[in-house]
């Protein structure tokens, strides 16, 4: 059996940044991919640069800001102000919806004031549906907001907590929906972002600089977690640690520990998102959108963003996101399915007239986003308290179960490596 201080689930941003925070102390990373980066990986076909994603990084932490743009030169990362789209009913609306509905056509614009007026708001809303139709009325809730989450997180939102989606949901009272419509202001967590010519994994390679190669061992599968004894077994080895740091999603880990007994798992829901990368000979129609959002589900995808807009390749590059229930089998045959109607779709949008199709690549993220409820935050919250007395420490969007970005997930690194050695 083999003893180690620091033993770190996942090779993840999560689980490299906290390795990065210990520095040469005695730490091992247990990754089960042929790779380190997550989903914070970059993939290369032909000509084109894709993501598994769209990661795009916007940082309000100086220290991480300053080690990004350490990671490149300024003539290999873009800098761009946010320009996002809604594809609604054949033409395009500034996002978010709610603010910008003075672009909607004249009818439109007087069933959305009109419910503005008429909604009936709430001191404590029951769920996420609740608090939409609450502080948005029906017919802004009803054009948008439900249509569009609904395909994104593949639920019922009725199930989604009020908060589910916390500081990321683009809040709008009446006052600035008023406002907008005569001075806009769009502005959001993510209004400017920076990217990397090269994609996202320059960044995480910049995480494995620091590191012992030798200390991330790959394709390395966790079978089972004894936190009591502090001993993990996985399918090459068995390890005793210190302190346990599990980027691993919340519910795997739970399923693989000793207290799996004590929990009831059917709390923990997610969605999987299949991801279509899609690469054209053609450059694209319109040079100015970054990505765009799609409520109508006669449109099989949720967004779809532009590569070449963003780091100003010449041929249209993309990616298309698709939303489906945790349980949902994702078979070659429905990826080709979905392949040919975001063609048609495409078309039909005409972002691509005459283009062809030359590379393409699909990856499934399951899970994608996490389905925050009162539940799972009140499981996930005692959990918390339970494995920190027999230092297991959990970190990261699946780790943590929750909604947050990139740089959420380096920032719990920090302070968990902080609370440790504190």
């Amino acid at each position: 059996m083999r003893k180690v201080e620091y033993l770190i689930l996942g090779a993840g941003v999560s689980g490299l940044a906290f390795a990065n925070h210990v520095g040469h102390s005695d730490y091992l990373i247990l990754e089960r991919e042929r790779e380190p980066g997550g989903y914070c990986r970059t993939t290369k076909r032909g000509e084109y640069v894709w993501d598994y994603a769209g990661h795009f990084f916007h940082f309000s932490h100086p220290q991480l800001k300053k080690n990004f743009e350490a990671v490149t030169t300024s003539d290999e990362t873009v800098y761009r102000v946010k320009n996002t789209k809604i594809y609604y009913k054949g033409y395009y609306v500034d996002y978010p919806f709610q603010k910008n509905i003075h672009q909607l056509t004249k009818d439109e614009l007087i069933e959305c004031i009109y419910d503005l007026f008429e909604k009936s708001e709430k001191n404590r809303y029951d769920s996420f549906l609740d608090m939409l139709y609450g502080k948005f009325g029906k017919s802004i809730t009803e054009k948008f907001l439900r249509p569009y989450n609904e395909k994104l997180y593949a639920c019922d939102l009725n199930l989604l907590d009020v908060n589910a989606m916390g500081r990321f949901f683009p809040e709008a009272d009446l006052e600035s929906i008023i406002r907008n419509m005569k001075v806009a202001d769009n502005a959001s967590y993510n209004s400017e972002f920076l990217y990397p010519k090269r994609g996202a994994e320059v960044f995480v390679n910049k995480l494995l600089e620091k590191l012992e190669m030798e200390k991330i061992h790959l394709r390395e599968r966790v079978q089972s977690v004894n936190t009591d004894k502090h001993i993990v077994i996985t399918d090459k080895d068995r390890y005793q640690y210190d302190y346990l740091i599990s980027s691993l999603p919340f519910h795997e880990f739970i399923k693989m520990s000793d207290i799996v007994e004590q929990v009831d798992c059917s709390v923990f829901s997610y969605n999987q998102v299949l991801v279509l990368n899609l690469g054209f000979d053609q450059k694209a129609v319109d040079s100015d959108i970054h990505w765009i959002y799609v409520p109508s589900k006669e449109i099989n995808f949720y967004r779809a963003g532009f590569y070449n807009n963003i780091i100003g390749s010449k041929k249209l590059s993309m990616y298309i996101e698709i939303g489906y229930d945790k349980d949902y089998v994702i078979t070659d045959a429905e990826i080709t399915r979905q392949l040919d109607l975001t063609i048609d779709n495409l078309r039909r949008m005409k972002i691509i007239r005459k283009h062809r199709l030359t590379e393409h690549q699909a990856i499934i993220m399951n899970p994608a986003y996490v389905h925050i409820t009162q539940k799972s935050m009140e499981t996930v919250g005692k959990l918390k308290e339970m494995l920190a007395e027999n230092h297991v420490y959990t970190v990261g969007r699946y780790g943590d179960w929750k909604y947050c970005s990139i740089e959420d997930c380096m920032v719990d690194s920090l302070n968990i490596a902080k609370q440790i050695k504190g």
